[in-house]
């Protein structure tokens, strides 16, 4: 039986995350607010913002500033794009 969960950031009642996907109380957080759906949101986000930023995993800084924006993401109002971030466009192909 699939856990279901309160989204924060959809406001439904969807499927839930198998496991917290952070350490620590955030994860907690994330794992019993969070939707499995919203989750995938905040990796494309999270990717963007590494992409745009250029940042680096190892950097210290890059990971505190990643889980900074990913507690705004689901509890604070939201996660910013970039000033003057341009999707790409699709392939007109």
């Amino acid at each position: 039986m699939t856990r279901t969960v309160k989204c924060v950031l959809l406001g439904e009642e969807l499927e839930g995350l198998e496991r917290p996907p952070w350490p620590g109380e955030l994860g907690q957080r994330i794992y019993a607010n969070v939707s499995h759906q919203a989750w995938q949101q905040w990796l494309q986000h999270q990717t963007m913002l590494i992409n745009e930023y250029r940042l680096s995993a190892v950097d210290p800084k890059a990971r505190k500033f990643l889980v900074e924006e990913m507690e705004k993401f689901f509890f604070g109002g939201g996660s910013q794009k970039p000033v003057g971030y341009q999707p790409e466009a699709p392939d007109s192909k």
